[in-house]
């Protein structure tokens, strides 16, 4: 089973910090109808109990605009929600002992802030790799900064698919220009929007225009 590049695209990945006039179910029905072509849901502080029931709804919405949807770094509500795929970070658990629980019924991303990290990944059978954090961002002020020269050295290292996430928007996207990445994932700059679905029209342009073919 291997994962379609173009899917990768425009990953939004949610943070409910943004909640207002419209919830996160309606925000991501937006962004989804804007053109996001991938979802990861994120929740740190959420009960099991409270991030299965979202999921499952969550997973509906994706199902209905065929869009995969991905679970950060929770294996069980992964398994119940039958997600598309899991996404865990360096200090989650190893990419093998996912690979052992989920088998080959589900996609696994990885992050890596470096060659050697991205490499081990997709040795151990990551289906992707993120990468970042690009630029400073406030949904993680503690990340590590990986250089544009080392995203697309890692881009060179591994033959699967290559996201970018970090502080990443209109303005900036375009530095990612040749690195050799295939799509971007975006936290703030799609979420704390006034029109997320103009956003995600407009994000979905420019990263056509830098992603390999």
């Amino acid at each position: 089973m291997k994962l379609d590049r173009k899917k990768l695209l425009l990953y939004a990945v949610t943070d409910r910090r943004w909640e207002g006039k419209e919830n996160l179910y309606e925000q991501l029905e937006n962004a989804l109808i804007g053109g996001v072509t991938c979802v990861q849901l994120r929740e740190k502080e959420m009960s099991e109990v409270e991030f299965l029931n979202e999921a499952e709804k969550i997973k509906i919405l994706c199902n209905n605009y065929n869009v995969p949807l991905f679970i950060n770094d929770n294996v069980n509500v992964a398994m119940k929600v039958h997600a598309d795929g899991i996404h865990v970070g360096q200090d989650d658990m190893d990419v093998k002992k996912v690979r052992n629980i989920v088998g080959n019924s589900m996609y696994i991303g990885v992050s890596a802030h470096n060659i050697e990290e991205a490499i081990n990944a997709e040795i151990e059978g990551a289906d992707y790799i993120g990468v970042g954090t690009i630029f400073s961002t406030s949904t993680k002020l503690d990340a590590e900064i990986v250089s544009i020269e080392m995203l697309s050295e890692i881009c060179k290292s591994v033959k699967i698919p290559v996201v970018a996430i970090g502080g990443l928007n209109e303005n900036n996207i375009l530095k990612l220009s040749k690195t050799g990445i295939d799509g971007v994932a975006i936290v703030s700059n799609i979420f704390s929007s006034d029109n997320i679905k103009e956003k995600c029209e407009r994000l979905c342009e420019i990263i056509k225009s830098i992603v390999r073919n």
